[in-house]
């Protein structure tokens, strides 16, 4: 993609752009072992996997997470 087709769909009105990133994110989501995993987020993952072996019991319902995600 050259800097010409960066710049005209930077002109594009939000609503365009939105639209263009949620057609990139679904061809992603459609595919995600194409997707690069850098190492530090493979250790994040990995470290997060250990906790919960470690503490299995130590969960979060749906309906906490959600509520959480409503007050921040």
């Amino acid at each position: 993609m050259s800097n010409t087709d960066v710049a005209e769909i930077l002109k594009l009105p939000v609503e365009e752009r939105l639209r263009l990133v949620e057609l990139i994110w679904e061809s992603l989501v459609a595919n995600p072992s194409a997707v690069p995993l850098g190492d530090a987020h493979r250790a994040v993952i990995d470290e997060r996997i250990a906790e919960h072996e470690r503490n299995p019991d130590d969960v979060a319902t749906r309906d906490e997470v959600l509520a959480e995600a409503r007050r921040g």
